[in-house]
Order: C-alpha cells, then sequence, then structure tokens
C-alpha cells in the first residue's frame, strides 16, 4: 500500500503516513520522491525551518522514517508533470532482450553501451527512464547504483524501496562483489594487483565531469588482476573495493594503463591502438555481481561480453 494523504487542510499543508514499504528510509530521500520537481535546497530549507515535520517535531535530513510515521508536508511548489520523453524503439528491444534476473524485488540488466542510467546533462532519458516506460505496471522502479554512459554490464533496479535500502547496506558494508573486464595496450606489470588512491571529482567549465588524483579527494581502492596477455593488449579484472566516480578509469590511468577506447582519460597512443583494432567504444563491462536477497540467498549474476567487445579480443588472438 501506498503512503496516503490522511488530511488535507484548507492551507494546503498535507500529512502523509509512512507505510511499511518506506519504512528505514531517510526522510530527505522520502521527500525526494513525493515531491518530484522540488529542488533538494528547498526541501532541506523546510526542514532546517521546521516547515517539514515528523510526529510534529523537527527532524534531521538523515533521520529514518518508522511505519505508522505522519510526515507534515507544507505546499511546496512542484512544476506542472512534462510530458515524457518517447523511447526510442531501438533502446526498448535492447533492454527487453537484456533481462538476466527478474523477482518481485529487483531487477537486473545487462545495460547496453551507449545509454545513460538516467537522462539529464542534456539527455532526455535513461536506463530508468525507459524502464518506467515500458513497465508501467512498476509503481516503483529505482537504480540501486551507476554505471558510466559508455560501460556495459550488469545493473540493479530496485522494485521496492526494502530492497534498495538492504542492497546500499551491504554496499556501505562491502558485501557486494563487482567485477570488470577491461581492455588496456600494452603488458599490464604482474606486480600492480592494487591501486589505492584518493580521487577527488573535478567539473570542467565546459560542464564535462572529470575525476582525478588528489590529496585532498575520497579514499578509492580497485584490486586488479590478468586475464589474458593479448599482443599489444592485456585483458584485466578490476575489482573496485570502493565506489567512486570513474574510479577504475582513473586507476588504470594511474598505473599507466588507460582503458581501450576511453576518451575521458586515455592518451595518443591508446588512441591509435583502437583505431588500429577497430574499437569504437570505451572496453569495460561490469561481468559479474554476488549480493545476498532476504527470501532468495546469495546471488551470483554474470553478463558475458557482448559480441563486437568478443571480436575485438579474437582479432587480437589471432
Amino acid at each position: 500500500m501506498s503512503d496516503r494523504a490522511q488530511n488535507r487542510s484548507t492551507s494546503g499543508v498535507r500529512h502523509l503516513t509512512v507505510d511499511a514499504d518506506s519504512s528505514g528510509q531517510r526522510i530527505d530521500n522520502y521527500l525526494i520522491r513525493e515531491l518530484k520537481g522540488v529542488p533538494r535546497t528547498r526541501l532541506y530549507r523546510a526542514m532546517r525551518k521546521g516547515e517539514i515535520r515528523v510526529n510534529k517535531g523537527r527532524v534531521k535530513a538523515n533521520y529514518r522514517l518508522v511505519a505508522g510515521d505522519i510526515v507534515r508536508i507544507p505546499p511546496l511548489h512542484q512544476p506542472a508533470p512534462s510530458e515524457p520523453p518517447t523511447i526510442p524503439r531501438y533502446w526498448a528491444e535492447q533492454l527487453a532482450r537484456r533481462v538476466i534476473y527478474e523477482d518481485g524485488d529487483l531487477l537486473v540488466i545487462d545495460k547496453p553501451s551507449g545509454l545513460a542510467v538516467h537522462g539529464g546533462s542534456g539527455l532526455g532519458f535513461g536506463l530508468i527512464e525507459c524502464l518506467r516506460q515500458m513497465r508501467p505496471q512498476d509503481r516503483y522502479l529505482e537504480l540501486v547504483h551507476r554505471l558510466d554512459r559508455d560501460t556495459s554490464g550488469l545493473i540493479l533496479i530496485a522494485r521496492r524501496p526494502a530492497i534498495l535500502r538492504e542492497i546500499h547496506r551491504q554496499l556501505r558494508e562491502k558485501q557486494v562483489d563487482k567485477r570488470y573486464l577491461a581492455l588496456v595496450a600494452g603488458s599490464w606489470p604482474k606486480n600492480c594487483r592494487v591501486v589505492d588512491v584518493p580521487l577527488q571529482k573535478n567539473v570542467l567549465q565546459s560542464g564535462e565531469r572529470m575525476v582525478r588524483v588528489s590529496r585532498e579527494g575520497k579514499r578509492a581502492v580497485t584490486e586488479f588482476s590478468i586475464v589474458e596477455r593479448l599482443p599489444g593488449a592485456t585483458l584485466i579484472e578490476a575489482r573496485p573495493i570502493t565506489g567512486r566516480t570513474h574510479q577504475i578509469r582513473v586507476h588504470a590511468q594511474q598505473a599507466g594503463f588507460p582503458l581501450l577506447g576511453d576518451n575521458k582519460y586515455s592518451d595518443e597512443r591508446t588512441a591509435a591502438f583502437c583505431q588500429q583494432i577497430g574499437l569504437k567504444r570505451l572496453f569495460l563491462h561490469a561481468r559479474s555481481l554476488s549480493f545476498s536477497l532476504p527470501d532468495v540467498g546469495r546471488l551470483e549474476l554474470r553478463a558475458e561480453l557482448e559480441t563486437k567487445l568478443e571480436n575485438i579480443l579474437n582479432k587480437l588472438r589471432n
């Protein structure tokens, strides 16, 4: 059952009763979902000023809701809902074929390269908008984690708030095992097994988001291992211990071996090698995921490389 307004005063104030699905969710995330389009800064200001209350008391943004809580929501301006963008048939057909796992709690997709996980920054739609249009019967679909637009592979979408919170807990406590396949030019050193350098986000004037190594950044750790040595290249497995933006890509660059097909963190040598072997996309693929579901137990999921990437490997082997 969804949260319902228990009463509505003439001033437009609403009182919502928190249901079991939303129990345990942070109040700020709950409000972002309930008040789509209201800027986050306005929501945080309303909480600081006491306009938004829980059980008639003030709460901080990190307060976790309990089933039965009464949330007071003042009349905040919400933009009129706009028509959702029309999803191209190509992406709808791609995603329909790429469902790796599905149950009442979770959806797992083998995301194709070239599709962002969500709209924004000039993009009318992304993976989550596509799925919401393709599955109108699903009341709740939320990304559990993210992949870069050009990265392919496994991505989790929660179908219930409780599952979103549970997998986020496992991510925080390092109980989710994520493995990626990547291809680099040259011979990856056998003794380069861990890269542990802090990363900091940096947005350029053009609006493009870049990440750089910086002592002022957040700690980031990636484990690397060699899968296969090829003429002029190395296929490696990357296991991110932390989950920073562009982490694998920047750590590989830091090791001296930027990922092939990486237009952000590459160099002229790797770009020339990509042209030579006919690689036209980032060679980074989220191949496996392992985590637990309450009613299922430990799940180990896998998505094989798409044909275009396998063809690149075969070309190098031959």
